[in-house]
């Protein structure tokens, strides 16, 4: 988390100031935004493998006060104007596009501004995956299901207990009862109550349609802004299946325990 303060430079409404960031995600927060910010991502990585990476950012629900902008060799691009009230709405641009220029706007009282998001480094391959747009709620294929069973941030066997539409984020959050947990890359599934059941909840988007439903199904997916996000999930029987099919032929590209 980094947290600059405009107030540093108050008279000096022209400032810039920079903010080097070395982790793979996080948040900053730009409080009483007066002159500007340059936000420069310099993860730990190799810079040879840079040109592989994704950069996303997610505005908090009350960011104010600063336009963002993509920004290279003197080049700015407007991403997130000041005043944008889009929920959960996440911008995505690639690293060797351009680093973040954030710009304070001219504020009566910028005690009461604070600019913030959260941001995002990953590998572009995972952000497609996240960031679709050619048929998100297409089902997957038996190549697919199982390459998410050896990839994905979480890889559970549950059931849909109920399912809450979001009209204004276009979103539906599936509320997920756990019968067995096969991997989770953060503890978004937890034992509740006394009854010692797992339990937890990943989203998706609207239009996907899910509703609640007997069965069990295998849930994947990936971690995103600190969010469960739905990847494959196919019905436990039809992966039990296709994971049998393939291990029988030597084709299973990961051993989960189990099935």
């Amino acid at each position: 988390l980094s947290s600059p303060s405009g107030l540093t430079h108050e008279s000096h409404k022209k400032d810039v100031e920079q903010v080097y960031l070395r982790c793979s995600e996080g948040s900053i927060e730009w409080m009483y935004p007066t002159g500007a910010l340059i936000v420069n991502l310099r993860p730990n990585t190799s810079p040879a493998s840079y040109k592989h990476l994704t950069v996303c950012i997610k505005p908090f629900k009350d960011s104010a006060g600063a336009n963002i902008y993509l920004e290279k060799t003197g080049e700015l691009k407007l991403l997130v104007r000041d005043g944008d009230r889009s929920p959960s709405k996440v911008y995505c641009f690639g690293y060797d596009q351009g680093g973040l220029f954030i710009e304070a706007t001219p504020q009566q009282d910028i005690s009461r501004k604070i600019t913030g998001f959260q941001y995002e480094l990953m590998n572009k391959g995972i952000a497609s995956d996240l960031h679709t747009v050619s048929a998100p709620c297409r089902p997957c294929s038996d190549t697919e299901v199982l390459l998410a069973v050896c990839t994905s941030d979480f890889v559970i066997r549950g059931s849909i207990q109920d399912v809450t539409n979001q009209a204004e984020e276009q979103e539906s959050i599936i509320h997920v009862g756990v019968n067995k947990l096969y991997r989770q890359k953060s503890k978004v599934f937890q034992l509740t109550g006394e009854s010692g059941n797992w339990r937890g909840q990943i989203k998706t988007l609207l239009e996907c349609g899910v509703k609640p439903g007997d069965g069990d199904f295998l849930f994947t997916g990936r971690m995103h802004f600190g969010e469960a996000r739905l990847g494959c999930a196919p019905r436990f029987k039809d992966f039990q299946r296709m994971y049998k099919e393939a291990k029988d032929k030597g084709l299973n590209p990961c051993e989960i325990g189990p099935a």
